[in-house]
């Protein structure tokens, strides 16, 4: 029986200037899958992940969230994003506020829960991925790994039904980059529905229930980890992987 795609991705494109970073990209993420998007620095992953957020304007094409087009949301784009979260490279937490705040200031202008309901909330989840005990620290006083697992607190307070991986680790000095992958490994045990933009090529093939390979703004090919990963049909994909698969 085939699922129901919570997220539907439609001939989008997306240009800037005369550049085009994405051409005619068709995709569904359904409930429970954890899709790698991979391939080459500037090929249009991260862009896609942009315009699935909103955060970038798809220059054509749709995107269909339990198949509503969410480009015509309008002012209803912030309860999207509680529904589609996003986690960014860079980590995105607000400096000035305590790991705590970062944690619940969604839950109250969005959800509109109340303090004390969004600070026990939040308190589970800064537990679930090691950081209940620096609820009281501010951004600075942490360390890369521990801002990323904050930051995925922060989306999965939330109660996302989908969260977007911007290449969660590549900021990250190389001894961090196992403890948020962990925390992400817990989530997609756990069943969350996840969309990892990602260098990291032993998560891919391990976590995920479908590997999308980009390049040059178009997925070349995707499929089943392990079929893309010991046999990639495109030449694009096997050169991509070559040196990941002579190991």
């Amino acid at each position: 029986m085939q699922r129901e795609p919570i997220l539907g991705v439609r001939h989008l494109s997306k240009t800037f200037g005369t550049n085009p970073v994405l051409k005619d990209i068709n995709f569904d993420i359904c409930q429970g899958d954890v899709i790698s998007i991979i391939g080459p620095s500037g090929s249009g992953k991260s862009t896609l992940l942009r315009c699935i957020n909103l955060l970038e304007t798809p220059t054509a094409g749709s995107i269909l969230f339990k198949g509503r087009n969410i480009t015509e949301l309008g002012k209803d784009v912030f309860s999207y994003r509680a529904k589609v979260g996003m986690v960014f490279q860079s980590f995105n937490l607000f400096d000035n506020l305590t790991v705590m705040d970062n944690c619940t200031l969604g839950q109250i202008r969005v959800l509109h829960r109340n303090r004390e309901e969004a600070e026990e909330y939040a308190l589970q989840i800064l537990s679930r991925v090691g950081m209940a005990p620096y609820c009281n620290a501010r951004p600075r006083q942490l360390s890369g790994g521990q801002k990323q697992r904050v930051a995925i607190a922060r989306a999965m307070a939330l109660d996302p039904e989908v969260i977007l991986f911007d290449e969660p680790t590549s900021a990250l000095d190389p001894e961090l980059v196992g403890e948020v992958l962990d925390v992400m490994r817990d989530l997609a045990e756990q069943g969350m529905t996840m969309a990892v933009v990602t260098h990291e090529m032993a998560f891919a093939r391990q976590v995920s229930s479908r590997v999308v390979f980009m390049d040059e703004g178009v997925i070349m090919e995707e499929g089943a980890p392990e079929e893309l990963f010991t046999d990639p049909k495109n030449d694009r994909t096997r050169e991509f992987l070559g040196r990941y698969l002579s190991r």
